[in-house]
């Protein structure tokens, strides 16, 4: 994929520097209590712990950037400016008003409006602070553990969970958190493989129109797209790590759906094509 040398968003916020580490061990009391009213309250325990006063590393904790992320962090600004293009389009042709999300890179551990995540839990968007976290070691992990290398792979993790800020504005993804409690968990999976069907499609969607404005997309590009959708499918991942497959337990959709979703995207650009909701179960 042809991005050096182009625009990089300022939507981002460079947290590697935190590394994850813990609070001080000093007025630990107070810290703890500081922590608890944070997270009740629904906001950033770090914010409220420097607002207080209280240093949240200990001395000499704070980690400098990995000189050799630096190449993949300047990619993963191009690519959020890339989906800000698309998008604002897309939502001025809709006749609505686009919010650019802010993307967070970390190590380790996050604290986010959704809580704390560690990096294991891989890329994820949080509706209730509009920002996208990605530990930039998860792209290797996908080169070495899930075998599935490319810029252009790391392109459409970034522009999936850029599509779930898409349907958050939409309201999609709103309609969906209000059924919890309503209904099974098995139906609420089936729900939750929907909203993940249609980030990939939407995903799909940049692609096609990043390619169409900027003809930045080179030949074996799509095939490391597609690998990265086929890896990361539900059925794939529980055949790997379980040696058997759970349809019912399914939350994001099988290998097949995924790679479908996604190609469709890319080959219409079309968004009243990403409808994944009023389809049966077998149409998906």
């Amino acid at each position: 994929m042809r991005w050096e040398g182009r625009r990089e968003s300022d939507n981002v916020e460079d947290r590697r520097s935190l590394g994850g580490k813990g609070i001080a061990m000093g007025g630990i009391g107070g810290t703890i209590i500081i922590v608890v009213i944070a997270l009740l309250l629904g906001k950033d325990p770090l914010q409220m712990l420097q607002q207080a006063g209280v240093n949240p590393l200990q001395q000499g904790e704070v980690q400098k950037p990995d000189p050799s992320e630096e190449k993949i962090y300047r990619f993963t600004k191009v690519i959020l400016a890339d989906t800000e293009d698309v998008w604002n389009a897309q939502f001025r042709r809709m006749g609505k008003e686009y919010r650019e999300p802010k993307l967070v890179v970390f190590r380790q551990s996050v604290s986010s409006a959704c809580g704390l995540a560690s990096s294991a839990v891989g890329p994820f968007y949080c509706p209730g602070d509009e920002k996208v976290y990605i530990d930039l070691s998860f792209f290797r992990e996908l080169e070495e553990k899930f075998k599935a290398p490319g810029d252009f792979a790391q392109a459409y993790v970034i522009a999936h969970e850029v599509g779930h800020h898409v349907q958050n504005l939409l309201g999609t993804s709103g309609k969906v958190d209000a059924m919890r409690g309503r209904v099974s968990e098995k139906e609420l999976n089936k729900l939750s493989v929907r909203l993940e069907l249609q980030a990939d499609f939407y995903a799909g969607v940049w692609a096609y129109h990043t390619q169409k404005a900027k003809n930045v997309i080179e030949s074996g590009d799509l095939d490391e797209a597609l690998k990265a959708a086929f890896v990361i499918g539900d059925d794939t991942l529980q055949r790997q790590s379980r040696g058997t497959v759970v349809p019912d337990s399914f939350t994001h959709g099988t290998s097949a759906q995924r790679i479908k979703w996604f190609r469709k995207g890319y080959e219409t650009g079309d968004l009243s094509k990403g409808d994944t909701f009023s389809l049966s179960d077998n149409e998906l």
